[in-house]
């Protein structure tokens, strides 16, 4: 597993419990060399994301029990993976962001000034 930091150099915070989150699903953006999709952005769902990811066909809303998935809701927090961050900001619909628990190596495809634009309040 990579250094737990987040994007602003501190602590990586967590993203989210309930629903668990993260590549490890541990509830932290956390990586490693095997996270080819860098799930590393937090993100807080909004109907408009959660329609442009199930558009693009990855279906975050609809629960998934043989996954143990129950669906994601505006206001959820989850890992995103940063490339898919950055396409919805091209498309104008990305989410805010939760930098305190973006990890650092978010920052390989998303500038920091970018992930600042979309920060959560609080975080």
């Amino acid at each position: 597993m990579d250094p737990s930091l987040n994007v602003l150099g501190g602590p990586l915070a967590a993203c989210s419990r309930a629903p668990v989150t993260g590549f490890f699903r541990d509830g932290h953006c956390n990586t490693c060399a095997e996270d080819i999709g860098s799930h590393t952005v937090c993100a807080v769902m909004t109907a408009e994301f959660l329609a442009f990811s199930k558009y693009l066909g990855n279906d975050l809303s609809t629960p998934r029990p043989d996954h143990a998935f129950p669906g994601l809701r505006p206001g959820d927090r989850w890992c995103l993976c940063a490339d898919r961050f950055l396409q919805a900001h091209d498309e104008g619909c990305a989410p805010a962001v939760q930098l305190s628990s973006t990890h650092a190596r978010a920052l390989e495809v998303v500038p920091l000034d970018l992930l600042r634009r979309y920060a959560a309040p609080g975080g």
